[in-house]
């Protein structure tokens, strides 16, 4: 057995409990259950107790001889950041297409040019599988840094099925070998292959047919992702894919009006995805209708700032009632970074999120954007221990404090996993 801890005199101990059920909308979005003089205690890496240290040095000062003791004064507390859309399991880097993309190349152009998705496919393609864990161990080690617990990543840098296996099967080793916990999505359908080109109907056909039978049998995945864009799958195209996968007991993730307004909000709504990405083109019309089916918009801010384009209407999808998650959308082509903290700055200062949202967005919402808010998300009774000591004293410095990883220390079930000294 493992001692206990007892995490003590936090500044401020960001709890993120509600009573709301479901992800949170609205003014809910604000509410993080902030315990002032806040105290946590820890056992087996589950939360057995919180409130504040007065209290819990009542039921618990008996054994503080047995107990691990952490001083959080003047420090804040938060659950463990969760990102609910990356692209982390890949191998090689674009950094060429950087140079490009500044030069005036659209990010169309760089991927009908053989760049772009394309190019990490070649990469990925002809990586072993050691060497592609090798990297993403590295990527998520970096994601520990930044206060981050838990991961979902997509395949979808194959686009032939040996590939496509290849990526999800290291992400059923690396959950097993890495403290994060790593939540696999499949996405086939990232981009028609080149040597599909043509023939997209029957790329679709095999991805329906073959793939997503194989993928669910082998229990690789537990989610179903889509590119709707024009140029890449269409929205009639996109739907056939989404409802073979949900026909396998894939839930529905949908890449969604990242380029132009192509009706993927209301697509989204329409099969019941959990939640649909990007919308920086998302119509009124459709985010109504992700507002009416629930379903979890999932803001790239980081995305948009490194493609130079206004990012998505975070303000107005929270006041129209859309749940809002955000991510780093971790990707070598359109947004290489790890930072959580930067993306939750970001969500401030080019969506409008206050602060209070911008956490929320990267805790509990972002968990539910998974399905791991039962376990995860929150700082509450009998979830898992994954909790973040922030070198603040107030979670508005966290978005205030702009492009600064103020990380002290991370626990992941109970374990310290990362300690950044002062």
């Amino acid at each position: 057995m493992t001692k206990p801890i007892w995490i003590i005199h936090g500044n401020q101990l960001a709890t993120l409990a509600s009573n709301h059920k479901g992800p949170r909308t609205g003014k809910v979005m604000s509410e993080l259950g902030i315990i002032e003089d806040g105290s946590l205690w820890i056992e087996e890496g589950i939360i057995q107790a919180i409130g504040t240290t007065q209290e819990l040095a009542k039921n618990f000062g008996g054994r503080i001889e047995e107990a691990e003791i952490v001083d959080a004064s003047n420090h804040l507390v938060t659950p463990g950041l969760i990102d609910p859309h990356t692209h982390v399991v890949y191998a090689g880097s674009r950094e060429k297409e950087f140079e490009m993309r500044l030069e005036g190349a659209t990010y169309m152009e760089i991927m009908n040019a053989g760049g772009g998705i394309h190019a990490t496919t070649r990469m990925t393609r002809e990586a072993t599988e050691v060497e592609i864990m090798e990297q993403t161990s590295r990527r998520l080690d970096s994601f520990l840094q930044h206060g981050v617990t838990t991961v979902e990543g997509k395949s979808g840098y194959g686009m032939n099925l040996e590939t496509e296996l290849k990526q999800l099967r290291v992400m059923k080793k690396l959950k097993k070998q890495h403290p994060i916990d790593l939540i696999p999505t499949f996405m086939g359908a990232h981009a028609v292959p080149s040597e599909f080109k043509g023939k997209e109907d029957e790329y679709v056909d095999i991805l329906i047919q073959e793939w997503i039978p194989i993928v669910a049998k082998e229990k690789l995945a537990v989610f179903n992702d889509v590119f709707c864009e024009k140029g890449v799958f269409t929205p009639e195209q996109s739907e056939r894919i989404l409802e073979a996968g949900k026909k396998y007991g894939l839930i529905p993730k949908i890449h969604a009006d990242e380029i132009i307004s192509y009706g993927g909000a209301e697509l989204a709504a329409r099969v019941g995805a959990i939640s649909a990405e990007h919308l920086l083109k998302a119509t009124d019309e459709g985010i109504g209708k992700m507002a009416e089916a629930g379903v979890i918009a999932c803001l790239l801010p980081a995305t948009a700032l490194y493609l130079r384009e206004l990012a998505a209407k975070g303000r107005k999808m929270i006041d129209a009632g859309v749940p809002v998650a955000i991510s780093t959308d971790c990707n070598p082509g359109s947004s290489p970074t790890t930072s959580m903290p930067l993306v939750m700055n970001l969500a401030c200062i080019t969506m409008r999120l206050t602060p209070a949202e911008a956490l929320t967005a990267a805790t509990y919402n972002a968990a539910c954007a998974i399905k791991q808010e039962h376990l995860v998300g929150s700082l509450e009774v009998g979830k898992q221990a994954d909790i973040v000591l922030w070198n603040v004293k107030d979670y508005r410095e966290l978005q205030y404090l702009f492009g600064v990883n103020h990380v002290k220390a991370v626990w992941k079930k109970g374990i310290q996993v990362v300690d950044r000294g002062e």
